[in-house]
Parts: structure tokens; C-alpha cells; sequence
């Protein structure tokens, strides 16, 4: 009999960033918080709160949180939950998340510089 050539199937990856750099460094969101709002609502296998070794939430100095992923996890996910929680924070009036790449979501700002640009030619 013919062995397996791996003996085991290779287990499926998943990394996913949020970069939320353009709203901290105006002093509006606040990393720490956001990551603790991440580990206490995500659900593995129907139940929150407990990724174990499946799920891992890092957050990479004040700009970056990163989501690895050893089980099936879905970037929309991830995009569900930032936007409750900027709901959360009443910050979804100003902020909106935004995929910059294939497996990166950034935080930006709504351009509301074009308003102003009416008022002055009156």
C-alpha cells in the first residue's frame, strides 16, 4: 500500500488586517479597546468569546490588528464586527472601513472637504 504524501491535510489559513491608523492618530478610536471588543465577540464553532488556538488576535503597535485563523473564517466577517463596533462608539457617522487589499481592511474618514467649497463662491 501507498503511504499519503503529506500524512496530514494541511490546515487552512487564514490572515487578515485591519488598519486603523488614520483614526488613531487623530485621537479618535482606540486600538486597545477595539482589540478587546474582537476577542469577547468573535465565534468559533457558535460560541463567542472562546478562540482558543483556532483564532488569534494581535494587535501590531497602534496602527494594526491582525486575525489569524486556523478554521474557516470569513473577511466579511471581520467587517461586520468593526462596523458594530463603530456603531458601538458612535464613530459610524465619520469612519468607514474600507479593502484596500485582497486580505486588508482600512479605516478612513468620509471626504467631507467638498461641502465647504459652496459656501465660498456665494
Amino acid at each position: 500500500m501507498p503511504k499519503a504524501a503529506g500524512g496530514k491535510a494541511p490546515a487552512v489559513k487564514h490572515k487578515f488586517v485591519i488598519d486603523y491608523s488614520r483614526p488613531a492618530t487623530d485621537g479618535v478610536f482606540d486600538g486597545a479597546d477595539f482589540e478587546k471588543f474582537l476577542h469577547d465577540r468573535v465565534k468559533v464553532e457558535g460560541k463567542s468569546g472562546q478562540l482558543g488556538e483556532n483564532v488569534k488576535i494581535v494587535r501590531d503597535g497602534n496602527t494594526k490588528i491582525t486575525v489569524t485563523s486556523n478554521v474557516p473564517f470569513s473577511k466579511r466577517y471581520l467587517k461586520y464586527l468593526t462596523k458594530k463596533f463603530l456603531k458601538k462608539n458612535t464613530l459610524r457617522d465619520w469612519i468607514r472601513v474600507v479593502a484596500s487589499s485582497k486580505d486588508t481592511y482600512e479605516l478612513r474618514f468620509y471626504n467631507i472637504a467638498r461641502d465647504g467649497e459652496d459656501d465660498e463662491e456665494e
